[in-house]
């Protein structure tokens, strides 16, 4: 027999926090609780505080790549 969990979505919409200062977001400004909170963390993307990580290929894994994609292109080409 299995439990059955109810989860309200709207209450946890209602309890989200703010990723900055950790009061609770408004849904003008959703996630953020303001707009500074906004300002703040566009802030910390544009000077590169925040970033994706990424993956550093070699010239070998480059030259691998470009093969496989030109090998599935001329494969899509002939269907």
């Amino acid at each position: 027999m299995r439990n059955k969990v109810i989860i309200d979505l709207e209450d946890k919409k209602n309890s989200a926090k703010c990723p900055v200062c950790k009061n609770k977001s408004l849904a003008q400004y959703r996630p953020f609780c303001s707009s500074r909170c906004a300002d703040i963390d566009l802030s910390k993307w544009l000077n590169g505080s925040y970033s994706v990580p990424i993956l550093e290929m070699s010239e070998a894994d480059l030259d691998e790549l470009d093969s496989a994609v030109n090998e599935k292109e001329f494969f899509e080409k002939k269907d």
